[in-house]
């Protein structure tokens, strides 16, 4: 006899089941398998359906990777919580945000245990933690000593709304990636990192990586490495000479002006007593748009500087314009125009009436251009010696040539530009420098790291530049450690990315005071094997962390130098019309409420069965509802067969065998949703046996063992009143028997001129002749007299038509 499905009562026995005896525990013998989620901020709006997403499938797979093949699973959880999302929430409440932080890191794990995953609360960090931000400032310190950190003077993106500066990749459409206020720009100090001095491995080893496509098309567009040559464009009547990257050098005779971008350190120079006022005023207006505007702004402008340049290759003079199309730090700040043979430029001449010369034709001839011709291969003309040469040759072979003319060089360029590291806000970890009048900026010694954030009162962004922490007389002024003279220390703080940038590390050694990691532990447990996240941060966390672990590896920090082998991106869970989730909109659903009323397990399996999980679903409560009544007919399924004796048959073999087969496939591809239509439809099929003659034990156990990394406070659960002496977990994931899934019987319709009479059970394989015999006993007295005709067709019916 059945009893009612109590989801509170069962979740609640083992979730203080687990807690007195953990089911993932390190014996140090089992092979470790570990599966990371990209941990939160803590957000005080708390944990909504959608970030339940990634967690569940994260526990889904490190669940399943424990049963199958036994592993150990490193499954830890920490909190990202420096930086502006937390320090903005703390001005708006009118508290100190390592008030708020702690407070709402609390709520979040709170929410975050309601999931019942396996994470490991031992292995626990917080980036705001001093023993964890003193190895973030020793990685600097270790940057510093290398030349990979550096400061410099240059225009920035700047967050008007945040009062400090963002690296480009903090830049969406023009706007903060975190307030989405627009972006302007100002001239600042920086802390640098040299991430370009990585950029050839962060590209050449996206092969090694088990990636998905989309996100390693973002990485190698965003490092942008492209081949060409630098050529040299003497300026009429000055010594000086621009010097310009073009990936298409075949083009030089057809380069009739060039453009500048406006920060250009000779744009202003350039400029005659006529166009000054005018270059000036460009100059200024370009300032305060941000380089996204500027390279996605469809509307051309520009301004003549009055001076002019020499073609290397022809001799002719060509106009010197300036335009914010062009940034200056993109390879040398300076292009040459080739009109005929480039969308943009085209565009530009047309505008500014610039003259086109085509150098590039189909059949060798010119024509009257109506839009640039950008065919990859043609016949060089108007092109002095290079008439009639293929373009295709030509651009591999020109660089060369250009070379050895003396006026340019091959060489390589690059989109991805140095990381911008400094935040001029209070909550974040201190850059560990000290600036002294005679030995300039010097490193923090180790052995004094951390150092600490001081406390303070005020901490508001003052908007000048300076970070909050400059008004701290007593912190900022000390003594350099190289030379012992008074000394100031550096008071902008490192962006939010930098505590994420490694702390994937420090979760399998988090209490080691001696080193950021151990070698021990760093080759027997790292890299993380399967990190499940959104793919909104392709090109800010995920390009960092390859850095970071490229150079920690250089060092001779760890014995690896990529830090995640696979990666998932999970899908996002909107509101209703693929509207992002947010307070704001006022379309966030809390999960606290459907875990009261349908149970961890409802929601976790509702997860997983609103869509393919790469993909982004629109929630709908009422879907919650279908798969909570799924649970109790499972549940009533197995206590009905509880105490049954039923033996097993080949029927129920196949059954179970097909089900480890389909499930295990599905899972495997990570069509989880697939999965779970696969257990309903599965339930379906042996609530059918149990109504005629019942399911036997092992096949019950097999559906539970399956079911229990979805569904885990359920399956243990059934799993003890199967008779399970220990956790369902530390069962072996089955494995199907391909040969007890073949289908040996089929049954058949036997008809009589097209009519059902009765059905018939046959060999799958058998011959016609038998098939119509097996059909013929069927009907046994029924049997016709007058059968004109016998129709088979292979196991589905037999049809015998009879004269009328």
């Amino acid at each position: 006899m059945s009893t009612p499905f109590n989801h509170q009562e069962v979740e609640t026995k083992w979730r203080k089941r687990w807690e007195e005896n953990p089911i993932n525990v390190n014996d140090g013998k089992k092979e470790k398998y570990y599966c990371l989620d990209m941990f939160p901020y803590p957000s005080a709006n708390g944990l909504h359906v959608g970030h339940w997403r990634g967690y569940v499938i994260s526990d889904v797979w490190s669940r399943y990777k424990m049963m199958q093949g036994s592993h150990y699973v490193i499954h830890p959880m920490g909190w990202d919580a420096f930086g502006l999302p937390a320090e903005n929430y703390a001005i708006k409440m009118g508290v100190h945000p390592a008030r708020s932080t702690a407070e709402n890191v609390d709520k979040i794990r709170e929410q975050i245990k309601q999931i019942g995953a396996i994470y490991d609360w031992d292995m626990e960090v917080n980036t705001t933690d001093p023993d964890y931000y003193k190895w973030t400032q020793w990685i600097f310190v270790k940057m510093f000593e290398k030349g990979l950190a550096y400061q410099k003077e240059m225009p920035i993106n700047w967050c008007p709304s945040c009062k400090t500066g963002l690296a480009n990749e903090e830049v969406v459409n023009g706007k903060c990636e975190r307030c989405g206020s627009e972006v302007t720009k100002k001239d600042l100090n920086q802390w640098m990192l040299k991430i370009t001095a990585y950029a050839d491995r962060l590209l050449e080893d996206l092969n090694k990586l088990d990636w998905p496509e989309k996100v390693k098309k973002m990485q190698t567009e965003w490092i942008g490495r492209s081949y060409g040559a630098e050529v040299e464009f003497p300026i009429d009547g000055r010594e000086e000479k621009l010097t310009v990257f073009t990936t298409r050098p075949d083009t030089l005779y057809g380069a009739t002006f060039m453009v500048l971008a406006p920060e250009h350190e000779l744009a202003k120079s350039l400029a005659t007593q006529e166009t000054k006022e005018a270059v000036e005023a460009y100059i200024e207006a370009t300032a305060n748009k941000s380089n996204v505007d500027r390279v996605q702004s469809k509307e051309k402008t520009g301004v003549f500087t009055g001076s002019y340049a020499i073609n290397p290759l022809n001799g002719e003079k060509i106009e010197i314009w300036l335009s914010d199309y062009v940034l200056a730090d993109y390879g040398t700040g300076a292009i040459m125009c080739v009109p005929a043979h480039d969308d943009r430029d085209f565009e530009f001449a047309k505008k500014f009436g610039l003259p086109i010369v085509q150098v590039i034709s189909k059949d060798g001839k010119a024509e009257e251009l109506t839009e640039a011709y950008t065919e990859a291969d043609g016949i060089m003309i108007n092109s002095g010696d290079w008439n009639g040469m293929q373009s295709a040759s030509l651009k591999m072979e020109a660089p060369s040539m250009i070379e050895k003319k003396g006026f340019g060089k091959k060489t390589t360029n690059y989109k991805l530009r140095d990381w911008v590291f400094s935040r001029q806000r209070y909550w974040g970890e201190p850059i560990p420098i000290v600036h002294c009048p005679d030995c300039g900026p010097v490193a923090v010694p180790v052995e004094e790291l951390p150092l600490l954030l001081p406390e303070v009162e005020s901490y508001q962004p003052t908007g000048t530049g300076e970070s909050p922490l400059a008004a701290i007389e007593e912190w900022v002024n000390t003594t350099c450690p190289k030379c012992g003279k008074a000394a100031k220390r550096e008071t902008n703080t490192m962006p939010q990315w930098a505590g994420s940038s490694w702390y994937f590390l420090r979760y399998v050694d988090n209490h080691n005071d001696q080193e950021l990691v151990s070698k021990e532990k760093a080759d027997r447990y790292l890299p993380v094997d399967m990190y499940i996240g959104g793919v909104e941060h392709a090109v800010l966390h995920l390009l960092y962390s390859r850095f970071w672990t490229k150079f920690l590896y250089d060092i001779g920090v760890v014995g690896f130098d990529e830090p995640f082998t696979k990666l998932f991106n999970q899908g996002m869970i909107t509101g209703k019309n693929g509207i992002k989730m947010s307070k704001s909109k006022g379309n966030v659903i809390s999960p606290d409420d459907l875990v009261r009323d349908y149970g961890c397990d409802s929601l976790r399996m509702y997860e997983l069965f609103v869509g393919p999980p790469d993909q982004d679903a629109e929630w709908d409560d009422r879907g919650i509802d279908g798969v909570y009544r799924f649970l109790s007919r499972l549940w009533n399924m197995v206590l009905t067969n509880l105490d049954a004796d039923v033996k097993e048959d080949e029927e129920l073999l196949r059954i179970r065998n097909s089900m480890i087969h389909d499930i295990s496939t599905r899972l495997e591809n990570f069509s989880l949703n697939t999965v779970i239509s696969g257990f309903m439809e599965y339930n379906n099929t042996l609530v059918e046996k149990t109504r005629n003659g019942g399911v036997d034990k092992e096949t019950l156990k097999t559906f539970v063992k399956m079911l229990a990394p979805f569904a885990p406070h359920v399956s243990e659960e059934l799993w003890e009143r199967l008779g399970g002496t220990d956790s369902v977990f530390h069962e072996p994931w089955p494995v199907a028997d391909k040969k007890a899934m073949e289908v040996k019987e089929v049954e058949i319709a036997v008809q009589i001129n097209g009519k059902v009479k009765t059905t018939a059970k046959i060999p799958v394989d058998i011959a016609k002749e038998e098939a119509i015999r097996i059909a013929k006993e069927s009907l046994a007295d029924k049997l016709p007299d007058n059968i004109v005709k016998e129709i088979y067709v292979p196991g589905k019916i037999v049809n015998l038509v009879v004269e009328s």
